[in-house]
């Protein structure tokens, strides 16, 4: 925790009270507190699932958590890109405050998330919370450019403990890493596993497998106090591996088999918590940082191998990762908590990871930071509308592009273009500027395919001057690396 930047709140969270405990096993003693559990998967697209209509991907135990608790049919992120999308999912703010410059840093970047930023894991330990992370980091490597800066690293934001990747496992040059207080590879603090994994066959197919392994101990150890687990694996990020046991199990080739041995990892996690007796008070949150890497979608000879059969689904959304329309910013999304939430629920609120870390602040019991803007809101009206009546504020959202700069605005179901962007460049028949933006009805056009800027002129100029009011303001904010 950084001093004088945040405080326990004075109400204390009321003792969840369970019910008949024949269904769980033999129970630890309750904390006050909720555990909280964050699977994030790597440019997994919104159709990637059986529970949105995917008919070939078998994906039972992501399905039970559906089912147990709040499905969000329209779940954004905040950039169709891993760095900055992992950074506001982390933090609260747009990756425009990052200061990182850019959607993706590379292990080679001078810059990380700044040391400043106060992360979900730093607010969580800061009022009692083991905290730890199994997967992917991409938000900064130690390197000659930040001097090998320890500063770059999870256990400098919050976590007490790590397993897993400095960037995608598709890089040279990434590693697989490990806490450990007697390490010095590369840093003090940290082992290292594995190197230049594409190269590394066994241990790239190992890696949703360990990092489960290694969050499954962790909750374990932590079982009778509370704990955030951060889980964001690697898959189903090119290049695909998959475990010996998955290979050729799927209907839909190896990007299937990669996706239902995350869904039994996933499942292993939730038995984990059940076999504890700690499942009814965790909430258990599930997304992906962005779409699906459509880029790679029709192309026979890449540095992947043949990609044409190894990309996900954006459907019903136009485009996918690396593209501010819907394809690339809109995901899965579920929030499950058998203690609290009523579940089997389809909520059509539109939400963004934003607002997780608001909303899980005020359920634990964290205030929130000051000394910066923090653009998400506390949803737990949307959660558990029969406690509280207060609806969250009005659906306002940025999307961001490469430079982390916005390129549409999203207000009620409308959503405004002021440029283009997508990897694929392809502008499916528009043009978009400042001066002739596009403008899309998207809950009822969800392929964003009429545009009707021409037939709402007033609406495009409340919008357009509500994305410069914005703009604006996290420009002249600025980011920690800037002061």
């Amino acid at each position: 925790m950084k001093k004088n930047e945040m405080r326990v709140c004075g109400a204390m969270i009321p003792l969840l009270i369970l019910g008949n405990s024949c269904t769980t096993p033999k129970e630890v003693e309750r904390p006050e507190k909720p555990n909280v559990v964050l699977f994030y998967l790597d440019d997994s697209g919104y159709g990637d699932y059986a529970h949105n209509g995917n008919p070939v991907i078998k994906t039972p135990n992501i399905t039970k958590l559906k089912e147990g608790g709040v499905n969000f049919t329209q779940f954004y992120v905040s950039s169709p890109a891993c760095s900055a999308s992992r950074y506001s999912l982390l933090t609260g703010r747009y990756p425009g405050r990052s200061g990182l410059g850019s959607w993706v840093i590379g292990p080679g970047s001078a810059r990380h998330i700044h040391e400043n930023e106060i992360t979900l894991a730093e607010g969580l330990k800061s009022v009692g919370y083991k905290t730890g992370i199994f997967g992917k980091w991409h938000l900064g490597s130690p390197n000659e450019k930040n001097q090998f800066s320890e500063k770059s690293l999870p256990l400098a934001h919050g976590f007490d403990e790590w397993l897993g990747t400095n960037v995608s496992h598709d890089y040279d040059n990434a590693m697989l890493l490990k806490s450990d207080s007697n390490g010095k590879n590369p840093i003090p603090g940290y082992d290292l596993i594995a190197k230049d994994l594409p190269y590394d066959t066994l241990a790239s197919e190992s890696l949703t497998g360990v990092c489960t392994k290694a969050a499954i101990d962790f909750i374990k150890r932590n079982k009778e106090q509370p704990f955030f687990a951060y889980i964001p694996y690697n898959m189903p990020h090119l290049g695909l591996f998959v475990s010996d046991k998955f290979k050729g199990t799927s209907r839909n080739g190896f990007l299937g088999d990669v996706m239902e041995e995350v869904d039994a990892a996933i499942g292993e996690v939730c038995q984990a918590l059940e076999d504890l007796g700690v499942k009814e008070n965790t909430i258990v949150i599930f997304s992906s940082d962005n779409g699906p890497w459509i880029v790679f979608s029709d192309k026979s000879d890449t540095k992947y191998g043949d990609t044409r059969l190894q990309v996900g689904y954006a459907t019903p959304f136009r485009d996918g990762k690396g593209s501010t329309w819907e394809g690339g910013h809109r995901v899965a999304g579920i929030i499950n908590w058998p203690a609290e939430i009523k579940g089997n629920r389809n909520e059509q609120t539109p939400v963004s990871t934003l607002d997780i870390l608001p909303t899980i602040f005020a359920i634990a019991g964290v205030e929130m930071p000051t000394g910066r803007t923090i653009d998400g809101r506390d949803i737990r009206a949307l959660l558990m509308p029969e406690k509280y009546d207060n609806k969250p504020e009005d659906f306002e959202f940025l999307y961001s592009y490469a430079d982390n700069k916005p390129s549409a605005i999203r207000k009620g179901p409308w959503k405004l273009h002021v440029r283009i962007g997508s990897q694929t460049k392809n502008n499916y028949g528009f043009t978009a500027s400042r001066e002739t933006p596009l403008l899309f009805q998207v809950e009822e056009d969800l392929g964003e395919k009429v545009d009707v800027a021409v037939q709402q002129p007033e609406k495009v100029s409340v919008m357009r001057s509500e994305l410069e009011r914005l703009e604006q303001q996290i420009e002249e904010e600025g980011s920690f690396w800037d002061k």
